[in-house]
């Protein structure tokens, strides 16, 4: 079996360690005794710098993959997984009052079949939010004028901010895409079925655990 090689619509180091710390702890169920190597790509999301709803951020991922799988197919590139990450916000009415959450939503295809996955949210304050919705100012930027640092996105990120490093931006993304693995790791559980022979998420998923490989990313 030759390396499994996992394409990252991303080449920021956050997102990157994010993909290689969640395959590192399910690799030996998705492709046990597997050799695994991450690679950053890239790619346009196709929505603004941040993404102001649900939607956009489901959006901003699958597109990131949608990209990649196109690249894939035009390049001759022989990627195993498709992994696509965006953060951004997500708008929630109230009782009249709007409520505003920092979420982390991830996208992962074999080529043939996408599932979503997402962190959990934290609520950010009315000030970031406005700056960032009413006043266009992109939420990396925002978010370091907010904090009086500078460089927070390619750190610990809001989610580390926010939550005193309890939460990084890295924990966020790497949630994001064990959730949206999932359906790979156990289709049983996923789609329902109770036939053993479909007790399989993916040809690499067998019985018996075994040391699987994660190689730095390039």
């Amino acid at each position: 079996m030759g390396k499994i090689l996992i394409a990252v619509g991303s080449t920021r180091r956050p997102k990157l360690m994010a993909v290689r710390e969640a395959i590192r702890d399910f690799a030996a169920v998705l492709a046990p005794g597997g050799e695994f190597e991450v690679i950053g790509v890239e790619v346009d999301s196709g929505v603004g710098h941040t993404p102001a709803n649900r939607a956009e951020l489901m959006q901003g991922a699958r597109q990131r993959v949608e990209a990649l799988v196109h690249l894939a197919r035009e390049k001759a590139e022989s990627w195993r997984y498709f992994v696509g990450l965006e953060g951004g916000l997500d708008v929630i009415q109230e009782e009249g009052e709007r409520r505003v959450l920092l979420e982390s939503w991830a996208y992962v295809s074999d080529g043939r079949n996408g599932h979503y996955g997402r962190s959990g949210g934290i609520e950010i304050p009315d000030a970031l939010a406005r700056e960032v919705l009413e006043n266009g100012v992109e939420l990396s930027a925002a978010i370091d004028s907010f904090a009086g640092a500078v460089g927070i996105r390619d750190a610990q990120g809001a989610w580390g901010y926010f939550t005193n490093n309890l939460v990084t931006r890295q924990d966020a993304s790497k949630l994001a895409v064990i959730t949206a693995f999932a359906p790979f790791l156990n289709r049983v559980a996923c789609n329902g079925s109770v036939s053993a022979s479909e007790n399989r998420c993916h040809e690499g998923s067998q019985e018996g655990h075994h040391q699987a490989t994660v190689y730095p990313d390039r």
